[in-house]
């Protein structure tokens, strides 16, 4: 089983989260009701663990449909319909569905969410999950308390701190042996995405020990090939790089080209990357298909821009 699953918290004080939105979820605990929720925020920041340790702690029933996979009407409709008129047997009588990464949604379908959300919100709550908030549209928002899961920088050491602790909790219990120095690299490379880090622990941790070989091992993700085909201009390469990557993180991708620019650039071309980089960053938060945009950014990095 996956450990993010296996150890997934389920109270609300158990979540790494900053102070001020650890409040405001306890509260809504304390007070045994969660108005419809959008919770917003990077991959992997605990938007989907927070949504469920609150239900947990309450003991209501639940579930969860991923907007990636279900986002067909009838499917969305049908899953709403015949558990949103069931009758709840938990302690808790109100019932809450959880729609994971909403954002996935296409408008009319998200239009349609809201007339659900308004027929049902008697008996039941919906909590929504996105990593891009502006891709919900504003008729949707309205009916939700809207929540984000920013992380300022005085908040970071602590949440790291935590989380480095529990870590070697989840080792501890898998009997894997570790080096805290390694832990704490791989939190700050990844920060604040925690289920990247526990994923790519369980996935080195095969063979009993987790020390300095793996970061060597570990990448966003390996642009080399991506940066030979924009240096050779083949254009060919570089959209079969694109077809093959474009299911990752692309702002991930966009960060690695940044971050890497003077190793593969010339230093005269690095202003023209940052601008093709930042105005395609925005781009993506509003287009349909990510792959046409990732190649449509690297087409005009390929044009505009000299390599080494």
């Amino acid at each position: 089983m996956l450990w993010v699953e296996s150890y997934r918290p389920k109270r609300i004080a158990e979540c790494i989260l900053p102070e001020e939105l650890k409040t405001t979820f306890q509260n809504y605990v304390d007070a045994k009701f969660v108005p419809h929720l959008l919770l917003s925020g990077t991959s992997g920041v605990g938007k989907t663990t927070v949504a469920k340790a609150m239900l947990d702690e309450l003991g209501c029933d639940s579930i969860m449909i991923n907007g990636s996979l279900n986002a067909g009407i009838d499917i969305l409709r049908t899953n709403i319909l015949n558990y949103a008129s069931s009758v709840s047997m938990a302690s808790h009588g109100r019932k809450y569905i959880i729609i994971d990464e909403a954002d996935n949604l296409k408008a009319d379908i998200q239009a349609a969410l809201r007339g659900f959300i308004e027929e049902f919100s008697d008996n039941c709550g919906f909590i929504l999950t996105c990593n891009t908030k502006n891709k919900i549209i504003p008729a949707l928002q309205s009916r939700c308390a809207g929540i984000d899961f920013k992380i300022r920088r005085d908040d970071k050491a602590y949440m790291a701190k935590e989380f480095l602790g529990r870590l070697c909790v989840i080792l501890d219990a898998e009997n894997v042996t570790y080096e805290k120095r390694v832990l704490s690299e791989l939190i700050m490379k990844f920060f604040p995405d925690w289920r990247r880090v526990i994923n790519e622990l369980q996935r080195y941790s095969a063979g009993g020990v987790i020390d300095l070989g793996i970061l060597g091992k570990i990448v966003d993700t390996d642009i080399r090939d991506l940066v030979a085909s924009l240096r050779s201009k083949d254009f060919v390469a570089m959209r079969k790089w694109v077809a093959l990557n474009a299911s990752d993180d692309i702002q991930i991708i966009f960060r690695r080209l940044y971050d890497t620019a003077y190793d593969h650039m010339k230093p005269e071309s690095v202003p023209n990357l940052v601008m093709i980089l930042a105005d395609y960053q925005y781009k993506a938060a509003f287009v349909v298909d990510h792959e046409i945009n990732m190649a449509a950014c690297m087409t005009q990095i390929m044009v505009d821009c000299e390599f080494r």
